[in-house]
């Protein structure tokens, strides 16, 4: 994808959590949008974390989205350096299963905003479609996509339901 594409920038606090975010990638991709990935720390990088959030949006970045665990502190500096919209990702931890990570994340001061999803993959999932669906708020393109999208999430649990209603059925009848 050319530089120009890349729309979303994706910053996690280690490299190993790849293997617990790398779905909001994946959604991303689903739709089109272009994203960066780069490992940064609020703790260990907080320079190169300041540098990163100040260019942002000059760089063409639309929405950041940073994903970390424990303290968990990166979305809330990220969204302290820039005016994009800045979502966080709190990550799965051995330590409480990633509720402290969902607590930092979520516990911003007021002014600072950060939009948090959920733990886990399901998060991270929700983290990239809630960056497309702010994009898609000025581009008509996107928004069709994202229609779309929504249209096979409905036809998808229909069949389903009419699956389960056909089973329930079968085991009435068996009765």
């Amino acid at each position: 994808m050319s530089e120009q594409n890349i729309r979303v920038g994706v910053l996690m606090g280690s490299d190993s959590d790849w293997d617990k975010i790398n779905g909001v990638v994946k959604a991303l991709d689903e739709f089109g949008v272009g994203s960066e990935v780069r490992v940064m720390s609020a703790h260990r990088t907080p320079e190169k974390v300041l540098e990163y959030a100040s260019t942002a949006k000059e760089r063409g970045l639309r929405v950041v989205i940073a994903a970390a665990g424990g303290a968990a502190h990166l979305a809330g500096v990220v969204a302290s350096h820039t005016t994009l919209p800045v979502i966080g990702i709190p990550v799965k931890t051995d330590v409480m299963g990633g509720l402290d990570s969902l607590l930092s994340t979520v516990q911003m001061p007021g002014d600072v905003p950060v939009a948090t999803t959920g733990i886990g993959s399901g998060g991270a999932r929700n983290a990239g479609i809630l960056a497309v669906q702010i994009l898609a708020l000025s581009d008509p393109e996107l928004e069709e996509k994202l229609v779309d999208y929504k249209r096979k999430l409905v036809e998808k649990i229909e069949k389903k339901d009419d699956a389960f209603q056909e089973r329930l059925r079968q085991e009435k009848s068996a009765k």
